[in-house]
């Protein structure tokens, strides 16, 4: 396995140590510690289909009912729907669009989960169970793909089942099991960085490919390996390694063709970005503006309890984002730091914050550096499970029930 450049060592966790080149058949194998990560995540898969099992008998949406909801409706919740309806009825069904009355706002959303939605419907004939299904598979290929980063990285016995444990226990982890795009993007973006880290740029473009067709998170992705390449043909690629540079242009190719679609059938080269500022507050603001907005959202009493704790969540997940942004700027760990930094900039220029706890599922590095910090601090561990336990149970709760948005 081929590592990171000299000039590329990651802190503050320890660089990966050379090693000769994989056999192809040994890139594709499960070692122990890869089953062990799958053993893991099965477990948790289980652990919440049973909370969703006694959430929709415990918690239903009307008091006094005699009957539990189906068995899916707990993953029957706002995106889902989005992607569900992209899926079924195209992005612009009998004519509607952006110009009619009471219009979703759907092409917000990029087409690449909801065409493996559509695909995957042809065998499973339920729409739910197959976006859950997508979320499954996803989500064992991105544990697996994070387990082995966290190994390449952390020279502690069991650094890649440490990380895989607190990403996993995060609190907003219950997006990774539900018809969203969390787990299809790490699917990709995780094996992406894995093969970037090992100068595969050829693979690694491809997958960032795959990776801007499901999310604009994508694009970040993009400029981290982009980032990563120059920085390895500083560090002595050479000419061999030049050759490689039109793969870093491969990504850009799903937004824009998307773009083109979206231009053709409403005028409008931006109508993702335009149907995000309608649908969700996203047009610009200073950051300070946002955090602002965000602030009287979660503290001025002009929210109901429900929607002020989440304003109040976002806020904890800016800080937590700005801080990892700043460590991995000290370590001089610039890729990673860019792709933060820019899912930041995203998420903090908008009227007010919105998912921003839940695209901490997405900046590998933190878990990484808690793993690091609870495999050399034993209490961090015990203090980190203590304190995301019950958050986690709680977030799950409120998404399964349908409160997540207030």
């Amino acid at each position: 396995m081929s590592t990171l450049s000299p000039g590329l060592r990651p802190s503050p966790v320890r660089p990966p140590v050379p090693a000769a080149p994989e056999p192809r058949a040994a890139r594709f194998r499960l070692s122990p510690a890869d089953r062990d990560v799958l053993g893991l995540y099965l477990l948790t898969r289980i652990s919440l289909w049973i909370t969703a099992h006694f959430a929709r008998w415990l918690f239903p949406a009307q008091s006094g009912v005699r009957e539990a909801a189906p068995v899916l409706a707990p993953f029957q919740h706002w995106d889902a729907n989005h992607y569900l309806h992209i899926a079924r009825d195209g992005y612009f069904p009998a004519g509607a669009g952006p110009w009619t009355s009471g219009w979703d706002n759907r092409e917000a959303f990029f087409p690449g989960y909801p065409f493996l939605l559509r695909a995957v419907h042809t065998v499973v004939p339920d729409w739910t169970a197959a976006g859950l299904l997508i979320s499954l598979v996803a989500g064992a290929v991105a544990v697996l793909a994070l387990a082995r980063i966290a190994r390449a990285y952390l020279p502690e016995e069991g650094a890649g089942h440490r990380t895989v444990v607190l990403f996993l226990l995060s609190p907003c982890a219950v997006f990774l099991a539900a018809g969203y795009t969390e787990a299809l993007f790490l699917a990709f973006a995780l094996p992406a960085w894995l093969a970037a880290m090992k100068h595969r740029w050829a693979l690694a473009a491809v997958l960032t490919t795959l990776g801007t067709a499901v999310r604009v998170s994508g694009l970040f992705l993009a400029a981290a390996i982009g980032l990563l390449f120059l920085l390895s043909v500083r560090a002595g690629g050479g000419s061999r390694t030049w050759r490689s540079a039109g793969w870093t242009l491969l990504p850009a190719l799903p937004p824009a063709a998307y773009s083109w679609y979206l231009h053709a059938h409403t005028g409008d080269w931006m109508a993702w970005k335009h149907a995000q500022e309608r649908g969700w507050y996203r047009t610009f603001h200073p950051p300070w503006e946002a955090w602002a907005n965000t602030w009287t959202g979660a503290f001025g009493g002009t929210q109901s309890t429900g929607y002020a704790f989440m304003f109040q969540a976002e806020l904890v997940a800016m800080l937590v984002g700005l801080a990892l942004v700043a460590l991995l700027v000290r370590r001089r760990r610039w890729p990673e730091a860019v792709y933060v930094a820019l899912s930041l900039w995203a998420l903090g220029t908008s009227y007010w914050y919105t998912s921003v706890p839940r695209a901490t599922l997405l900046w590998w590095p933190l878990w990484i550096g808690l793993a690091a910090l609870s495999l050399r601090r034993p209490w961090f561990r015990t203090v980190y499970l203590c304190v995301a336990a019950p958050v986690t149970t709680l977030v799950a709760l409120t998404f399964l029930t349908g409160r997540w948005a207030g």
